[in-house]
């Protein structure tokens, strides 16, 4: 009779019989409201019982507030923890999607007409507890005013919502670059790479231009990342945004105006292609790390998919060794243009001297794929794995006489 009954309770639930999958399902609806400058967000939670027990969000009070919702509801400074009823729940916020960078350029802006944003800034990250085995079924769902349209870096479903997938995470929500308003959008494909250039209409962007440069370019990437992400979204947009590049999880913003290979040889698209493959972060001081391999194969795709000659590709290393070679020192917080400059060139001489210690088996390209893979990089890291490669020993491209600021091994 016991067995009868908690058979019965599970069929109730909604639970399969005999499945151990414990689901529960969260929908972003998101509200645009231009003339407040961001949108409404609401959180609904679906669940058979209680498989998502407390989330604990870390906001930026300033972006994030307005927080309300079902179940128990606390705030303390910059966290918010929410305890929702047993089957579910909805908790809601207002999140201000304008974001000035410096200099009157911004990283987030809406308009009457059109909005764009990282989708990190809509839902703030999370800690939660929830039963051992329960995942979410997370989708994202936009309310939009008359005329307008969405695009995220995420497959879209028949009824509109985008699906929120991130394995590697424990609570899914949507990151990466995401536009809405009166759009202009083009796909393609490259390397197995689905690829979608968009942006508001009439800011000039060259969409035709970039879906190009894409094929032309994304085979060689690939080449040397082959876990580069399957769908790969370039927004563009004209000011007030930020007049440069800057990538996000498969994304990236271009502003309209920004060339696709400048004066110097190198490209600021590639270049933040480069971060979306590697997803690398650097300890302290390392950012040269990071930035010089952004520059560094953003030339290196350029040469090796047919983009530039050879003679173009030696020429931008002549000018960045030219432009980084006044450099004291590289471990700063933020590598500056001078110090990516002179980052690519140590790891230009690095890639050398890993090819000619190892007989030609083993390159720069080993250790970047390496690096992506753990995620971080430290200095000791860089070259405790260069060594390794290069057949054990310490590499001179990398002792402190080459590296300005280097500690001694």
């Amino acid at each position: 009779m016991a067995r009868v009954t908690a058979l019965l309770t599970m069929l109730i639930a909604g639970a399969p019989a005999h499945s151990s999958e414990r689901i529960y399902d969260v929908l972003y609806e998101v509200r645009v409201v231009p003339e407040r400058v961001g949108a409404e967000v609401t959180l609904r939670l679906t669940q058979p019982r209680a498989y998502a027990r407390r989330f604990t969000f870390r906001i930026d009070p300033d972006r994030q507030h307005g927080f309300a919702g079902d179940g128990a509801l606390k705030q303390s400074g910059a966290t918010i923890t929410w305890l929702p009823p047993e089957r579910g729940g909805k908790l809601s916020w207002f999140a201000s999607l304008e974001s000035e960078r410096k200099n009157d350029a911004y990283d987030g802006v809406v308009t009457a007409d059109w909005a764009v944003f990282r989708g990190d800034d809509l839902v703030p990250p999370a800690k939660l507890l929830k039963l051992e085995r329960a995942k979410s079924r997370s989708r994202l769902l936009f309310r939009l005013p008359k005329g307008w349209s969405s695009i995220t870096p995420y497959a879209r479903s028949d009824d509109g919502a985008y699906g929120v997938v991130h394995a590697e995470r424990s609570f899914d929500r949507p990151t990466g670059w995401m536009a809405l308003g009166r759009l202009g959008v083009l796909w393609g494909t490259a390397a197995q790479t689905r690829l979608a250039v968009a942006g508001p209409v009439d800011v000039g962007l060259r969409h035709q231009d970039i879906l190009a440069f894409l094929r032309w370019t994304v085979p060689a990437l690939r080449a040397t990342f082959p876990a580069f992400t399957p769908r790969l979204l370039v927004v563009g947009a004209g000011d007030p945004m930020w007049c440069g590049g800057l990538s996000a999880p498969a994304s990236v913003f271009l502003h309209a105006a920004r060339p696709l290979i400048s004066e110097n040889g190198t490209s600021t698209l590639l270049h933040e292609l480069v971060h979306v493959a590697m997803r690398l972060r650097a300890q302290r001081g390392c950012d040269w790390i990071v930035e010089g391999f952004a520059e560094l194969y953003s030339l290196e795709f350029l040469l090796r998919s047919g983009t530039i000659s050879s003679r173009h590709y030696r020429e931008a290393l002549e000018l960045l060794g030219e432009w980084g070679k006044d450099v004291d020192d590289l471990f700063t917080r933020h590598s500056r243009g001078a110090q990516t400059a002179r980052g690519v060139i140590v790891l230009k001489a690095l890639d050398e001297e890993i090819r000619a210690r190892s007989g030609g088996t083993r390159s720069l390209d080993d250790l970047a794929r390496e690096l992506a893979d753990s995620g971080t990089v430290s200095f000791a890291d860089l070259r405790a794995r260069a060594e390794r490669l290069a057949g054990g020993g310490p590499v001179k491209a990398l002792s402190s006489a080459k590296v300005p600021g280097a500690p001694r091994a």
